[in-house]
């Protein structure tokens, strides 16, 4: 059995990462994710999620190509993953192009997939910061609207 691995943050989950777990899981036959914990994400990356680490690991675990999520807690854990998990491939988005390459030494093979170039998760929240800011530049609030049908 060929094991694949793959790490991120996965926090607004939409189909590029998607993409990136059906083409992970193509390039052998059990996938396991890393999904960062929110103290790893706070204290390493300085990235705040807006959904939690359990909420996070469940929309993961929900995609059919996923075979098992565990945390990531720590940049140094990947070599100890390789040899735990008895991974064959490491997959990552390619702009982490070069990263990785250093597991190549734990007889592991590295790829670089190519990201789905229209989306991301900084876009998303960027694309909906500038789309709220702009509207509530002329609109009511929740609180100013009457529900009231009476």
């Amino acid at each position: 059995m060929k094991r694949v691995i793959t790490y991120g943050t996965f926090d607004l989950l939409h189909y590029g990462h998607i993409n990136l777990l059906r083409r992970a899981k193509a390039l052998g036959d059990y996938l396991i994710v890393v999904v960062s914990t929110d103290e790893f994400n706070w204290n390493e990356k300085h990235k705040k999620c807006y959904f939690s680490y359990p909420q996070r690991k469940a929309l993961v675990e929900a995609v059919r190509y996923v075979d098992l999520v565990i945390p990531e807690e720590s940049w140094n854990q990947k070599r100890r993953d390789m040899h735990e998990y008895h991974i064959d491939t490491f997959v990552m988005g390619d702009d982490w192009k070069g990263r990785f390459d250093f597991l190549k030494e734990e007889g592991v093979e590295v790829v670089y997939l190519p990201r789905t170039p229209e989306i991301s998760s900084s876009q998303i929240k960027k694309d909906l910061y500038d789309a709220n800011a702009e509207e509530s530049a002329g609109k009511a609030c929740h609180e100013d609207i009457n529900t009231d049908p009476g």
